[in-house]
């Protein structure tokens, strides 16, 4: 890979402080797991955090809602991450994303293990599916009832990368810190 190529696919996280309770309506809380861009730069299939990321994000701002990112420190659950984002949500509306790639949507009033779509199969997704669930997050928060967002599914993924899962999940555990809990992110992009 070239190095404007490389370059262009990476992103740095600055912490501004501990997460607070979002007070705007239309507001989307996107949760990054411990290990996020930090254990590695991209999915278990290759997928840049900071393409996943941007297109996330690109799929909120084409739907007008606002965007907040934080670091979710005490939890490596998907569910949990969700429910605590959505809680810190303006708009009750969150996304939980681990450096794998699972991903969901999350709103407040669900229990942990509820969601409004879940994506279990992190290394099915590509960056267009990103933004397809940026785009949902954004129409939730706004009160719309969308289509869920379609993905492949492929029996066979699972036993593919299941040691390679099982080690990043290894690798995020090691990151939490529960004193830490929840941080608020600048993204930048490079």
């Amino acid at each position: 890979m070239s190095q404007a190529k490389q370059r262009e696919r990476t992103i740095t996280f600055e912490e501004t402080g501990p997460a607070d309770d979002g007070t705007t309506p239309d507001e989307v809380v996107i949760a990054l797991s411990p290990g996020f861009g930090e254990i590695s730069t991209e999915t278990l299939s290759g997928v840049s955090h900071a393409e996943i990321l941007r297109e996330t994000m690109a799929g909120i701002e084409e739907e007008g809602a606002s965007i907040r990112v934080v670091r979710v420190y005490d939890t490596v659950d998907l569910g949990r991450m969700g429910l605590i984002s959505s809680n810190l949500s303006g708009s009750g509306i969150s996304i939980a994303i681990q450096s794998r790639g699972t991903t969901l949507i999350h709103q407040e009033d669900l229990l942990q293990l509820d969601n409004l779509e879940l994506f279990p199969q992190g290394p099915l997704l590509v960056p267009e599916t990103f933004r397809a669930i940026g785009r949902n997050a954004a129409r939730y928060a706004k009160g719309e009832s969308p289509a869920p967002v379609t993905v492949e599914n492929d029996p066979m993924t699972r036993p593919k990368f299941q040691a390679m899962a099982a080690i990043w999940h290894i690798k995020e555990t090691e990151r939490l810190d529960e004193a830490r809990g929840q941080v608020e992110l600048d993204v930048a992009f490079n």
